[in-house]
């Protein structure tokens, strides 16, 4: 008889070693789910979004929008306005109902900072300027002093606006007196109407010109580091969403960020 139930003893007894050792384990393994970090970094921030940005901005920040809408499911990015630094800063000091304000220069931002409605503004970027002609350069310009030919239809950024400013630094310096056929509130303008005809040449950013491809030619102005415009950006003090504003700030300034803008043509921040 004992030898006939020993087996069925030893038996039993290694199955309740074995589900007690596989117990054991499964209470100790780590899971794989929450040892591996998230492929995203995602916020907790919820509700819609408003976003003032300087014109030259807008491809960059459509494409940033977009990332940053992927991370943060929960934030609705309305669509973002663009405009000429000063008009937005215009817009904000009247009381526009704004979370985030992107200039495309500093004395824009210190204007919102002096009405008491800025926060911490970091430069995120930077831009410089390049001369757009029409395809093919058929006028022949070679530089800022082609630009003071009065038979050449030259539009430019008004001197209020940061690319106006910067090329107002750039033809002081070199000396070159240009009259323009108009002066535009921002720098699309500018460059849609060299892409239309209505003007022959045009000061705009180096990422105007790479943006508009085949349709314009740019011509790289040597002098070009002497007005380099930094950008700052800052959550506004009383902006509806805060929080949605701090985590699209983040994103701007991420390498996630900094590569789209990069991929843009923008400088280092």
């Amino acid at each position: 008889m004992n030898r006939l139930r020993l087996p069925a003893l030893t038996t039993a007894a290694l199955a309740a070693a074995l589900v007690l050792s596989g117990c054991s384990g499964t209470a100790t393994a780590p899971s794989t789910a929450s040892s591996t970090p998230s492929a995203t970094a995602t916020s907790s921030a919820t509700g819609e979004l408003t976003v003032y940005a300087a014109a030259s901005l807008s491809g960059a920040f459509a494409k940033i929008s977009d990332a940053f809408s992927a991370e943060n499911p929960g934030v609705t990015v309305k669509p973002i306005t663009y405009d000429g630094s000063s008009t937005l800063a215009t817009q904000i000091i009247a009381g526009a109902p704004v979370d985030v304000f992107a200039s495309a220069d500093t004395k824009n931002m210190d204007k919102v900072a002096q009405a008491g409605m800025a926060g911490d503004a970091p430069v995120f970027t930077t831009n410089a300027l390049q001369i757009a002609v029409e395809p093919g350069n058929p006028h022949k310009v070679t530089g800022l002093e082609s630009l003071s030919d009065p038979a050449l239809k030259v539009v430019l950024c008004a001197p209020a606006v940061p690319c106006g400013n910067a090329a107002k630094t750039l033809l002081d310096d070199a000396g070159v007196t240009v009259t323009p056929v108009s002066e535009e509130q921002n720098v699309t303008a500018v460059l849609t109407k060299v892409k239309s005809g209505d003007a022959n040449a045009g000061l705009v950013y180096t990422t105007d010109v790479k943006a508009a491809g085949s349709a314009i030619t740019g011509i790289t102005i040597p002098t070009a580091d002497k007005a380099v415009n930094s950008y700052p950006i800052t959550v506004l003090k009383g902006a509806p969403n805060p929080k949605a504003a701090e985590a699209f700030v983040t994103f701007v300034r991420s390498d996630a960020g900094q590569k789209i803008l990069k991929d843009f043509g923008f400088g280092a921040k």
